[in-house]
């Protein structure tokens, strides 16, 4: 049995079929590029899969567990202890320095907070972040934000890590190594990693790519 499996599902907004009958499956510990135009329903299956929201018709099954059977409570804690999100744009809040930001899935979870610090501290040393644990997200250039971004995502070691144009405002310098850093952390972590991507910079770097045009997958 996969990991992930998703059977026909089908997203629709306002009789538009941002999925149209979606057939896939994802290995545990096995890391994909989905790729495809705008608008040809990669975010939306994402966004499914990491239970951020429902689809219309279909099943997705995610380590034993039916999403589309979930209340709203239950799929909140499938996202908070199960799900690392990265998307283009960090969400740091800027009230709160970046230590308080990594810790925050953490406190909302009622997880081990000295266990997410302790980690916090190991992966910003990795990632060459240390110095801007203390600051303000205003105070770190967009390579360092999404850095922090990605420790945030990692924090409470997932076992599905989604990233949704984790690239899309860096240069493409830091674009590689920052796709390295997620290849590579989401492999010592035994994690899935499934990268929405428009950039073949970024694509090229995964061996199983999928492509998608219109609601649906065209290529495996």
């Amino acid at each position: 049995m996969a990991f992930i499996e998703v059977n026909r599902v089908k997203k629709i907004f306002n009789k538009v079929h941002a999925l149209n009958g979606v057939d896939v499956t994802f290995e545990l510990g096995e890391q994909y590029a989905i790729k495809g135009a705008s608008g040809s329903g990669k975010s939306t299956l994402l966004y499914l899969i990491g239970g951020l929201d429902r689809g219309s018709v279909g099943k997705i099954n995610v380590g034993g567990r039916d999403l589309f059977s979930m209340n709203d409570d239950s799929l909140a804690l499938y996202r908070n202890n199960f799900v690392g999100f990265i998307f283009q744009f960090h969400f740091l809040l800027p009230s709160m320095n970046c230590l308080d930001n990594i810790l925050l899935p953490s406190k909302i979870g009622n997880k081990d907070t000295k266990l997410a610090e302790s980690s916090a501290h190991e992966l910003s040393k990795t990632l060459g972040v240390e110095h801007c644990l203390k600051k303000f997200p205003f105070e770190l250039s967009g390579g360092e934000q999404q850095r922090i971004n990605i420790i945030r995502a990692l924090s409470l070691r997932p076992k599905l890590l989604l990233c949704d144009e984790p690239t899309g405002n860096l240069d493409s310098e830091n674009s590689n190594i920052v796709t390295k850093l997620l290849k590579s952390l989401a492999a010592e972590f035994g994690a899935t990693l499934i990268t929405v991507t428009h950039d073949n910079s970024v694509s090229d770097q995964f061996e199983k790519v999928l492509i998608m045009k219109d609601g649906c997958i065209v290529s495996k």
